[in-house]
């Protein structure tokens, strides 16, 4: 439903809530699983810091340096936030291992987290500073997607990608301090640096990986930009050709959502990933985790795997079915549910290592996902859940299955915090000492006490 006239713009409200937001606002729930959050975020990209593609994403970054305000984690290197940001994006978020809202389908940590704490270097912020941004920029990030539920992906859009530029522009106008003028100016300019086409699943490259990054960089502009004056619509949202119309097309959209900012808190409903893949293919995964630990069927002995699933996932996890079933990438790989349900059928887990580029020509997993096919099942409430059920049929006839309403990580079925912390050590340690990674978690677990961001950002470099 648009706004009357009369009535103040989405993008105004939403910068009067992000301009306006103190810690003591925010419930202790919210702040401890926001701390949660940064620790998993700076884990993964400490991970990818390690990789092919890190090494390329940190040389870019330092190729377009500017003044060394703001660290490039895992490397030796501080450049300008704006393109600190497109590295850490792309390493918080290269690995498909980072936090997820259900029903929007975005990521957050990799774009708002790393966005906070970018700025908050530059502007030389406190802890609480940058978790406040932070918070501001999640809250955002979340219930701009969640005006439109599966209608990007529906548009061959990538919800992250287009909806993270506010999310990071959120976090970085809080840090700038930007007036209310400038709040509108700067959402104004988001809609039109918001991008991220989903045509990567075609054949397993890599520009999902960079979305992140480019979103954080478009938003820390959208708002140096506003600070300087210049002008950005001010219904980007609403409007007629704003940025829900151009991206999810004519549409009945919840803005209202826009307008809960402060009242329904999202990020307790964050999902943390148990796998380094797909978010939608996490509760299947755990199904078949269930049966290889109750049953341990031999791979020889399955006749078929069956997955009852909605519509929505099929274009992004199972079609075209005979390249998911052998994909041509490890990365495509991480987009495959019938690779992924035969790794964890045959291994029992699924971690880096079984997303590799030498994982993906094991014959015996790729003879398994040759029998793995779906079935659709509209009763299934994608995109507010993610669910999985996983059937395997033997030779002899006998039905293994499982169910499973939801991912495991997240509300309803969380992880301990010290879950996060073993996750972000296992990460963490393939590219900083272990004395350093103690230090993380304990800089990260009173983050609203530190006088400076600068003491963590320190120890997210690797000399």
């Amino acid at each position: 439903m648009e706004q009357n006239k009369n009535l103040e713009s989405y993008s105004r409200a939403m910068g009067r809530f992000a301009g306006a937001l103190k810690l003591a606002d925010v419930p202790a729930n919210v702040i401890a699983k926001a701390k949660l959050v940064f620790l998993d975020t700076l884990g993964v990209a400490l991970a990818s810091s390690t990789m092919d593609f890190g090494g390329m994403v940190t040389s870019v970054a330092r190729r377009l340096g500017g003044d060394k305000q703001s660290v490039v984690i895992g490397s030796a290197s501080r450049v300008a936030a704006a393109n600190a940001v497109i590295a850490n994006g792309t390493l918080a978020h290269g690995l498909d291992y980072d936090d997820t809202l259900e029903e929007a389908i975005v990521h957050t940590g990799a774009c708002a987290w790393m966005t906070a704490l970018a700025a908050g270097e530059e502007v030389g912020a406190s802890g609480a500073a940058v978790l406040e941004a932070a918070i501001v920029g999640t809250e955002v990030l979340c219930k701009v997607g969640l005006v439109a539920p599966g209608k990007f992906h529906a548009r061959g859009f990538h919800p992250t990608g287009i909806c993270s530029t506010f999310g990071a522009a959120a976090a970085a106008g809080k840090l700038y301090d930007l007036n209310a003028d400038q709040w509108v100016d700067a959402f104004g300019l988001c809609g039109s640096q918001s991008s991220g086409i989903i045509e990567y699943l075609a054949d397993g490259t890599w520009t999902k990986r960079m979305h992140p990054g480019w979103s954080a960089h478009g938003g820390v502009i959208a708002c140096l930009l506003a600070q300087e004056g210049f002008r950005g619509p001010a219904k980007v949202f609403e409007g007629t050709h704003g940025f829900f119309n151009g991206f999810g097309g004519k549409n009945d959209y919840r803005f209202e959502k826009l307008l809960e900012l402060g009242k329904e808190w999202e990020i307790p409903k964050l999902a943390f990933k148990s796998y380094p893949c797909g978010s939608i293919s996490h509760p299947y995964m755990d199904c078949a985790l269930k049966i290889k630990q109750k049953y341990a069927p031999s791979a020889e002995k399955i006749a078929e795997v069956v997955c009852r699933t909605a519509e929505g996932p099929v274009h992004r996890l199972w079609e075209p079915l005979a390249d998911k079933r052998k994909p041509a990438t490890s990365y495509g790989a991480k987009f495959s549910l019938p690779y992924s349900l035969a790794v964890m059928l045959i291994r029992g887990r699924a971690g880096l290592d079984e997303f590799t580029d030498d994982a993906i020509h094991d014959r015996e997993v790729l003879k398994l996902a040759a029998k793995v096919r779906y079935v659709l099942d509209p009763t299934i409430d994608y995109p507010r859940h993610f669910s999985g059920h996983v059937k395997v049929v033997l030779d002899d006839g006998t039905l293994l299955e499982e169910n499973q309403p939801h991912p495991r990580g997240g509300l309803e079925d969380p992880l301990a915090p010290e879950e996060v912390e073993a996750k972000f050590r296992a990460n963490a340690q393939l590219a900083l000492p272990a004395d350093n990674l103690e230090k993380i978690i304990d800089a990260v677990s009173r983050l609203e006490q530190l006088p400076s961001i600068g003491s963590l950002s320190e120890l997210l470099l690797r000399r």
